[in-house]
């Protein structure tokens, strides 16, 4: 890249619009939603695929996305509903259910653009109280007067950090997309708060994410394409909202299936990483080959872990925040290790506050078993060989 380009800022701008209606999930006590299976069968799941979606239909019914049943809802509480259909108290062992927040489009909608394009955005798809919590934890948009909380860590600071990476939409699409379920993340998600750029500091450049680490300098790179198996997924959460001046990722969309790294010239995270290579060669590659996904908070970016991105260049004083989880099928090595993480966060306020079904998926997600003799054990982290 020539000096004098440095600054063009001319990504190619993909904008998601916030929608204006969403599907709704019935939540029973435990967390799993309430569906209509192939059968024609009332089931309750933790699996947020077709079968559990419903659309209001006034303030008092609930129709099936897939099959047209029509439910009429009862208020039993601020939160939850008692059901009927063909009007008879509907019996499936739990006597109201929660109205949860749900996607604007189908999952299958979703699922048959992530395989088509290696991504997917779900505008808007975490509840309006969640984004309000991950913001005050952030302290960024209505809490940018805050000051952020260093005495324990953002993972136990409130339910919605631990709440974000159950959310079970983005989780099917990627257990999809993998082609297993199980699944797990590489690290503990990270909360990653972008402030305004100096003009000086080094930026990050371009790559491919954990475990392929194309463009990146560290052991155990992924040698070669893997076509069909997909060895990770990355998942982006916007908390502020994403756009391009405000330092939203930078992608060259529909690069995983190229299955090589970027190149040189596009200024990789390898060099990007030197001392003084921002002074010198200016930022990374930001012309029309590249695209800004802009997106509202509290929006989901899923990608194929191998597609080139970049962090964003936050040319505004508003501070940005996103939650960074990097999804890998377990038979995958992790980056990082959680256990640490997870057995604090188990021990807090803030773990009680799950319901069923996101206890679970949190601890699947976060603890990575391997068999043995004696049964199942749980990976974790020798201190005293990693000192040595």
């Amino acid at each position: 890249m020539h000096r004098a380009d440095a600054e063009l800022f001319a990504e190619r701008v993909v904008k998601v619009d916030r929608p204006s209606r969403h599907y709704a999930m019935l939540a029973a006590p435990n967390g799993r939603f309430l569906g209509v299976d192939d059968e024609g069968q009332w089931i309750e799941t933790p699996a947020a695929d077709d079968r559990v979606m419903w659309l209001a239909e006034g303030a008092t019914q609930l129709r099936h996305a897939v099959t047209g049943r029509l439910l009429a809802a009862e208020a039993a509480s601020e939160r939850a509903v008692r059901l009927s259909w063909q009007g008879r108290s509907l019996a499936t062992g739990t006597s109201s259910y929660a109205v949860a927040h749900g996607p604007a489009r189908l999952p299958s909608e979703y699922l048959a653009f992530l395989r088509e394009n290696g991504w997917v955005c779900l505008a808007s798809i975490l509840a309006p109280e969640t984004v309000a919590a991950l913001e005050r934890v952030a302290c960024t948009d209505r809490y940018a007067d805050r000051y952020r909380d260093r005495s324990q860590p953002m993972l136990n600071q409130d339910p919605a950090m631990a709440r974000t990476a159950a959310e079970p939409v983005s989780l099917w699409l990627i257990r999809q997309y993998m082609r297993t379920e199980d699944i797990c993340l590489a690290h503990p998600p990270a909360l990653i708060v972008l402030g305004q750029d100096d003009g000086k500091r080094n930026v990050q450049g371009w790559h491919s994410d954990f475990p392929y680490h194309w463009g990146i300098p560290v052991d155990g790179t992924v040698p070669t394409p893997t076509g069909e198996t997909v060895l990770g997924v990355q998942r982006n959460v916007c908390v502020s909202d994403f756009a391009k001046e405000r330092g939203a990722t930078a992608f060259k969309l529909g690069s995983h299936a190229l299955e090589q790294p970027p190149p040189d010239a596009w200024g990789t995270a390898a060099m990007h990483a030197r001392p003084g290579y921002r002074a010198a060669h200016g930022l990374p590659y930001n012309g029309p080959d590249a695209d800004v996904v802009e997106a509202p908070g509290g929006s989901t970016i899923l990608y194929d872990s191998r597609t080139w991105h970049r962090a964003g260049v936050n040319r505004t004083p508003h501070r940005r925040a996103a939650i960074l989880q990097a999804m890998i099928p377990t038979y995958v090595m992790p980056k990082n290790d959680t256990s640490v993480a997870y057995k604090s966060f188990v021990g807090c306020a803030a773990h009680a506050m799950l319901n069923e079904r996101e206890r679970d998926q949190f601890r699947r997600l976060m603890v990575h078993p391997f068999p043995g003799s004696r049964g199942r054990y749980a990976m974790t982290l020798d201190a005293e060989l990693s000192a040595s």
